[in-house]
């Protein structure tokens, strides 16, 4: 069994014209390929709570910022498309760059706050791009539903808010964090790191996850942050871009934990940049 791959919009919009006729629910997991066990974990997610699911696969130009990182992505179409056949996937969607943004493109869809710090901050024009092609997926799949995963917090977000914005009749399903077993998040990036930095990789999610169980007993903030960051670096991770407390809704920077809040950090290790969050909930001040 295979899954049929479409790379065309009108292919695509023929194809779900039929599934309305019918009555039924469609999902939508947007992914730039190289899937893994994370982006897997969606589809499955998917294929419970919709009747169709359509998994695209687009390198998306427009949210790299660095263009030697965008030529050395990997193209893995084929390999995508066996991990996607046994789970039922029912549609992959793969246009080119040609089919996405077409002669005399010019719109560009920016959503303003949640994208500000953070990931935003080191990465200029990213989710931009990323608010640009998840709309077009978004209007191309006319999906009820979209898959995305909690590990890009800031990148959900965005999306639930420009959802929001434009009116776009989609309910967001975020998914939780899929991990190795000794807690890294799974990520596509993985794969750069060398035997060694692999080794210790898992640091940065053992440091997060301690400091977000002391700020929720009350620990002071910003005297805990500094020494998570004291304990990155020593770990082995050779940079912290962010590590910061955020409120969950909105983002916005938070000193004390009044308010249900995020714990993000993005750090390198080697040449490798690695993200990662957890949820801190309750009420507290510190």
């Amino acid at each position: 069994m295979s899954v049929p791959i479409v790379r065309s919009v009108a292919q695509l919009r023929q194809i779900v014209a039929a599934w309305r006729g019918e009555g039924v629910r469609i999902a939508v997991v947007p992914t730039m390929g190289v899937l893994h066990e994370g982006h897997l974990s969606l589809v499955r997610a998917a294929l419970e709570k919709a009747d169709r699911v359509i998994v695209t696969l687009f390198v998306n130009p427009k949210q790299f910022n660095n263009q030697a990182d965008l030529a050395a992505y990997p193209s893995t179409e084929d390999e995508d498309a066996a991990k996607l056949a046994p789970l039922g996937a029912h549609l992959l969607y793969a246009p080119d760059a040609e089919e996405m943004y077409p002669a005399a493109f010019a719109t560009t869809v920016s959503v303003s706050g949640v994208s500000e710090g953070l990931c935003g901050a080191f990465r200029p024009g990213h989710f931009d791009g990323v608010a640009t092609v998840v709309a077009k997926l978004f209007l191309q799949t006319s999906a009820d539903f979209g898959f995305f995963g909690e590990k890009d917090f800031q990148q959900l977000q965005l999306v639930r808010h420009m959802a929001r914005d434009l009116d776009i009749p989609i309910t967001i399903v975020p998914c939780p964090t899929v991990r190795e077993a000794d807690g890294l998040a799974l990520s596509s990036r993985n794969v750069r790191l060398s035997p060694a930095e692999r080794a210790v990789a898992h640091k940065l999610p053992s440091v997060l996850l301690g400091t977000a169980e002391r700020l929720a007993r009350g620990s002071p903030v910003l005297p805990t942050l500094a020494e998570a960051r004291a304990a990155i670096l020593a770990a082995g991770y050779r940079e912290i871009e962010y590590l910061e407390l955020r409120d969950e809704a909105d983002l916005r920077p938070m000193t004390s934990l009044d308010r249900p809040a995020r714990l993000l950090v993005a750090a390198w290790l080697g040449g490798t940049r690695l993200i990662d969050n957890v949820r801190i909930s309750g009420v507290l001040t510190g």
